[in-house]
Parts: C-alpha cells; structure tokens; sequence
C-alpha cells in the first residue's frame, strides 16, 4: 500500500495552525482529503494562520481541502462541519482531535470561564465530534480516531499545579481508550497521542514559555510523523494505546530525532505530562 492516505477523509479540529497544521500537510502530501475544522477566520498576529491559509498549504502539498469554520462548543457547528465534509467528499475515515485549550493555574487562579472553556473544547468538544463522525468511520476504509492527549497517570505532581488543565487533558485520553473498547467490534481504532518534549507551537511561545522554550522545543514535524505511522496501521493493529511520540517512531526503528529540534543539538524540555 504505497499511498494509504489517497482519497481518505481526514477530519481534523484546530488544524489552521500548529500540530493539527503538521499532521493535515503530512497526510496531504499522501493524497488525502483534510476538512479543516477550527475557528480562525482571519488572522491573529500572535496566533498565525487561519482555515483558509491552512487550506492553501493542503492544496499546495497535494491534498484536497475543505475549510470549514468551526468552535466545538457548539453541537451544531459540528454536526454542519461534518455534513460538509460528507457531501464533498462521500464519507470520513479518520477524525483527529487536535483542538485543545490550556491553562496552567493553580485552583483558586482558575477563572470558572478558563475551567468551562477547557472542559467545553478538550472534553466535551472532542466528545462531541466523535461522537458526530461515528456513523461514517463506520462505513470508512480503515477507520480511526486519534486524540492528542496524554498518558494517564494519575500522580500527584501532574494533578497539583494545574488541576483544571490536568483533568481535561486526562478526560481526553479516557475517552480515547473507551472508543477504542466501544468500537472495537466495529473495526474502529481509537489511540492518543503525545509528546515526549515541548512542541514549538504558538500556545508555547504566547503562554507557556515565549522564545526561549521554542527554543528547547521540536517541531510538530514529530507528531505528524507518529500520527501518519499510527493512522496506517490496519486491523487494529493499534488501538487503545496513549502513545507517546518517540515510542511510535522508535517502533518503525527511527531513533535518530535531531531533525525534530527546533535548535540542532539543543537541549530539549520535557513535556509537562512526561
């Protein structure tokens, strides 16, 4: 299967920019079809890159593109995203929840509307998206899930410094594990995704670490990589897993990962979950 890519529907969330950017252009050049399914319309200085430069960078890597405007705080937002991506393309047959929001503060600096938005989007937004795809991973070819979230382990270092974030991340990775067991019947593979260090991503540059940890970070090259890897797996091959990047690459027996660093021989920071 030299093109497992060709002609598959890719629905990915938070894809105008970032990681969700990386995994669409990686599959693009494979011949996919990417709905590209995230707020930005128009362009944040701070932020970069919107749907529609998004779209231009699929079409531009050999993919068809569809930009659809969507928040997954709204049910209906999605459940028209998806429609769309059904009558452009016949079907879905992978959905990526990439879109995610994150805030590392302490309980009593957690603001209601900072721990609402981060439970609408990373729990209650993926739940909804896959929940929307469902009936057409059902009729796709090779069907898969795959969530960036991370392993769960429930140690009270990861939990105490910013326990809002934590849970929510924690929530996506429960869900991931439990389609896998839902679906399992149905042919539907479902796995999470992480990184081992931090990924030079705008939420690390504008609130997490500015310049400097960009710095000390790779690029989201490495979760594109891991996810084209895991997303060719046929029959199950893997399923209810919480990967961690360098894991699934060590598998096809890549461990050389200088090309990833952001600095070439520069020290790397290891992800807050790691």
């Amino acid at each position: 299967m030299p093109f497992p890519f060709q002609d598959k529907t890719v629905f990915i969330t938070g894809a105008s920019r970032g990681i969700g950017k990386a995994i669409a252009l990686k599959l693009a050049k494979e011949g996919a079809n990417i709905v590209i399914a995230a707020k930005s319309t128009e362009e944040n200085p701070k932020l970069g890159g919107t749907i529609f430069s998004a779209a231009d960078e699929v079409a531009a890597a050999g993919g068809k593109a569809l930009p659809v405007q969507t928040d997954i705080r709204f049910e209906e937002q999605i459940q028209q995203a998806v429609q769309l991506a059904v009558e452009k393309f016949g079907g879905i047959d992978i959905v990526i929840n990439n879109a995610s929001a994150i805030q590392l503060t302490g309980t009593e600096q957690t603001e209601v509307k900072r721990f609402d938005l981060m439970h609408s989007i990373n729990v209650r937004g993926t739940f909804l998206v896959t929940k929307t795809c469902i009936p057409f991973l059902r009729k796709g070819v090779n069907p898969h899930i795959l969530t960036l979230s991370p392993p769960i382990h429930l140690i009270p270092k990861w939990l105490g410094p910013h326990v809002a974030y934590t849970m929510s991340k924690f929530n996506m990775s429960m869900m991931a594990m439990g389609w896998a067991e839902e679906f399992k019947q149905e042919g539907i593979a479902s796995n999470a995704l992480w990184p081992r260090t931090t990924i030079d991503t705008a939420a690390v540059r504008n609130l997490l670490g500015g310049e400097a940890l960009a710095k000390m970070s790779r690029t989201p090259d490495i979760l594109a990589d891991a996810a084209y890897f895991i997303l060719s797996k046929t029959n199950l091959q893997y399923t209810g897993n919480t990967f961690i990047d360098e894991e699934v690459l060590a598998k096809e027996g890549i461990t050389d990962l200088s090309k990833y660093a952001v600095v070439p021989g520069g020290q790397l920071f290891t992800d807050l979950f790691v």
